[in-house]
């Protein structure tokens, strides 16, 4: 008899243990659920507003965000590691190839959730005010041929002429963008470039050093730095980037961001996906820097 009470006892404690999510915390509160959601450094600061807001609105739920990187994300997708990928790039052949094999033939779920319009910076001392995707590709490709500010007919900010190009490495979704729409997918990035880890640090660079230019999310925007509108080709008008520039595609490096679920999803993940595809989702991109989908965009917005 004694016997069957500990064994008994010991069920129950088990079971009082899982109902507090198994921290002995004595509050006799269910766990909860907690999703894991990784990827772009573009996006890490919009997701973390987004988690923070959804954590108040719907309580139980909670969103662990990191970043890393678009390339980082996918991995994570792919070995089902993560609930939900973050991603300022598509989902490239061999990886949309490998994430369906994981998921037995079945194609992970693209869910576009605002787009990002990529800021050229430079140094507020810096007197450019314009530039081409002609010019920039000129200073950033291999075997271009522009390195010094005078060849932009511009005085060298901060009394150096060479430019110092600040960059991303290479399991960014910012890099790989760029590389296919300013460098070219079949030129390489000049040696020397600054890569920085993400995207706070190009800005960064860009603020405390005057002769830099760098490309970033808009959302890492700063009063310590200089966005340039940018051209198509040379001599041609430019735009600035802005919510109505990047959806009517008048300015030319823009880009959506994605968010990447499993095919069969966690309910409460695709709860919090329609949740973002939301009014109160969708002002939080705006309050970010960010460009909301087309249906709750201002109707004044620049």
């Amino acid at each position: 008899m004694k016997r069957i009470l500990t064994h008994t006892t010991t069920i129950l404690a088990a079971a009082l243990l899982a109902s507090c999510g198994g921290k002995g915390s004595g509050e006799g509160k269910p766990a909860g659920i907690s999703l894991q959601n990784i990827g772009s450094d573009t996006m890490v600061n919009l997701a973390q507003a987004w988690a923070e807001a959804y954590a108040h609105a719907v309580p139980g739920v909670s969103v662990e965000v990191s970043g890393g990187g678009s390339g980082i994300g996918v991995a994570a997708l792919i070995n089902g590691t993560c609930d939900i990928a973050n991603s300022s790039r598509k989902l490239e052949k061999e990886e949309e190839e490998k994430a369906t094999a994981k998921y037995e033939g079945k194609h992970p779920t693209e869910h576009q959730v605002g787009w990002d319009a990529l800021a050229i910076y430079v140094h507020p001392s810096n007197p450019l005010n314009e530039i081409s995707i002609e010019q920039l590709s000129e200073i950033y490709k291999e075997g271009g041929k522009i390195n010094k500010w005078s060849e932009l007919g511009i005085a060298a900010p901060g009394g150096t002429d060479e430019i110092v190009r600040a960059s991303r490495q290479n399991n960014s979704g910012t890099y790989h963008y760029f590389r296919e729409a300013v460098v070219g997918k079949k030129n390489d990035f000049k040696a020397g470039s600054r890569d920085m880890n993400g995207s706070k640090e190009v800005v960064e660079l860009v603020a405390g050093t005057p002769g830099s230019i760098g490309f970033s999310g808009i959302g890492y925007r700063t009063d310590k730095v200089k966005v340039l509108k940018v051209s198509k080709k040379t001599g041609e008008p430019a735009v600035e980037p802005g919510i109505r520039s990047t959806l009517d595609k008048s300015y030319p490096i823009s880009r959506p961001m994605f968010m990447y679920t499993p095919p069969a999803a966690k309910p409460e993940v695709e709860s919090y996906i329609k949740w973002i595809l939301s009014a109160p989702g969708q002002k939080l991109v705006i309050e970010n820097g960010y460009i909301p989908l087309e249906a709750f965009a201002p109707k004044d917005a620049k």
